[in-house]
């Protein structure tokens, strides 16, 4: 879950390192399917799973889901993964769960501007979605998080989130005897470490893949009637550079779509009038003055069940999204150059966009709620 300076999540990249991914086998469809092969064994990494394997299956529309090397997803990790997601003990006042801010049947959001922690307190960016958080290659809107392992561990140490530490998740881990079996099945070990916690959460994220789209059924899968003739325009000015140019940042390629450049933006967002930002975004980690006010490109998959819009929740509805970037966002120094005013763009233009984008939601993956055995 997110809620304040770490209120984020995700950010895609299509390509990664040859040598520090194993990529999954991709088949149309939204699950996991068992695999064969020899159980995990130790590695250089350290600690490695030793369930059964499994291969993460795709839908239409996106590419093999990126592996860690050091965390190859298996029954057993992704089942106490779910289980971690949705346990508010991971919280310092058992209030507060992954699933707070980013629940499955929000679009693995929370619906609001804002979420709230522990002691109801407020973040300052908007939580996003997790579907598709298995593409990720910076973690946040800042960009400030490797891996979605690494990632994991923010949240339950940020004061305004889940309020607690990485020593107190594992004592509490530690303390429940199912927990402890279920770390031996998935690990070979009762000695939980935050490290093991973390892996397995992000082995159930990486389950979370969302495509199948009818945007996906008309593109890549020839079916012409899956798109309405008003989404058809809207898919067409997406993608004219003299047009809505939004395919600039948000990447639709000839085999799959992630709907990201796998960059950061100052779009606008987030400045006064003056041109003053509220929030540096992306500046905060590399100190360079031209990442001021950026943000990571979101995906915009399942967007339709993801209101409101931008880091800051700023924007309520999709028409909103659309009159933003028709109005050129604010004006400021270090706004991204591809952004101007969209103002020529006619009613019925701007009616199609928004078709276009209600037609990016996909299929839901099977068996990713809480367990129901889960206090």
């Amino acid at each position: 879950m997110s809620v304040k300076v770490s209120l984020s999540l995700f950010c895609f990249s299509p390509v990664m390192a040859a040598a520090a991914i194993v990529f999954a086998t991709a088949v149309h469809s939204a699950t996991i399917h068992a695999a064969s092969g020899p159980e995990g064994h130790a590695s250089r990494a350290g600690v490695i799973p030793i369930g059964r394997p499994v291969k993460v299956k795709v839908p239409l529309g996106l590419p093999p889901v990126p592996i860690p090397p050091e965390n190859p997803p298996t029954e057993e990790t992704i089942a106490l993964g779910q289980r971690l997601y949705y346990d508010l003990g991971l919280s310092v006042d058992g209030t507060v769960s992954c699933a707070t801010c980013h629940a499955p049947n929000l679009g693995f959001r929370d619906g609001k501007a804002l979420s709230n922690g522990v002691g109801g307190q407020l973040g300052t960016r908007r939580a996003p979605t997790v579907v598709n958080a298995a593409y990720n290659a910076l973690q946040f809107w800042d960009g400030r998080s490797p891996s979605l392992e690494k990632q994991a561990e923010g949240p339950m140490t940020n004061p305004v989130e889940m309020g607690h530490t990485l020593e107190g998740v594992v004592r509490h881990v530690q303390s429940d005897p199912t927990y402890r079996k279920l770390f031996a099945k998935a690990w070979g070990t009762e000695q939980i470490t935050i490290d093991l916690v973390t892996k397995s959460i992000a082995s159930f994220e990486r389950t979370v893949v969302i495509g199948n789209s009818p945007f996906d059924r008309f593109y890549y899968g020839g079916d012409k009637k899956a798109l309405s003739p008003s989404a058809q325009r809207g898919l067409k000015l997406f993608l004219n550079p003299k047009k809505g140019n939004c395919s600039v940042c948000h990447v639709i390629g000839k085999k799959y779509a992630l709907f990201t450049d796998n960059k950061f933006h100052n779009i606008g967002v987030g400045a006064d009038t003056r041109g003053n930002l509220a929030d540096v975004g992306r500046y905060t980690q590399t100190k360079n003055t031209l990442d001021m006010g950026a943000f990571k490109t979101p995906t915009l998959r399942n967007i339709a069940e993801t209101a409101p819009y931008m880091h800051d929740g700023s924007q309520a509805t999709l028409k909103d999204v659309v009159d933003h970037y028709v109005g050129g966002g604010t004006s400021n120094r270090y706004l991204d150059k591809e952004i101007h005013a969209l103002d020529f763009l006619t009613f019925n233009e701007r009616a199609d966009l928004k078709a276009f984008l209600e037609s990016l939601t996909g299929t839901m993956p099977p068996n990713v709620g809480p367990p129901a055995d889960l206090p």
